[in-house]
């Protein structure tokens, strides 16, 4: 039901019942997962009205249209996943960016800066900057 859905939670039953739905619960925080602890109910509800909860927050579209409007480009995962990431925290350092896109920190990888200069060719220079080491939005 969840399968392919990654959810982090400290609530030991909250994890036990998503793991039993199919998700994949994280042991530590990653901002491309769900944090469910934020978004976990307070009363009784159905497995449909959870997915759909779960679902809902899991509506990366909606932060791609809050940055680019109706207007979204076509964009790789990868390109995807920065500016989520970027979007979700207010800004990242590169190893905060590889970490969260799963790469380790001792892997040496052009991949983001590569998904960084191709997104800053796309949508502007000033798109993506870099400010005190720290990537955030810019303009597009």
């Amino acid at each position: 039901m969840l399968s392919g859905i990654r959810i982090y939670s400290t609530n030991p039953i909250w994890r036990h019942i998503l793991s039993e739905l199919g998700a994949t619960v994280t042991d530590a925080p990653n901002v491309l997962d769900i944090n469910f602890d934020k978004i976990a109910p307070d009363n009784p509800v159905s497995v449909t009205e959870l997915k759909s909860l779960i679902l809902s927050s899991a509506d990366d579209s909606k932060i791609l249209q809050s940055v680019f409007g109706d207007n979204v480009p076509q964009l790789s995962e990868i390109q995807k996943n920065i500016i989520i990431s970027l979007v979700r925290t207010g800004g990242m350092t590169s190893t905060e960016l590889k970490n969260a896109l799963g790469y380790m920190p001792d892997v040496a990888t052009h991949t983001i800066d590569t998904a960084i200069y191709t997104l800053r060719k796309l949508c502007g220079h000033n798109f993506i900057v870099l400010e005190n080491g720290v990537y955030k939005i810019g303009s597009v």
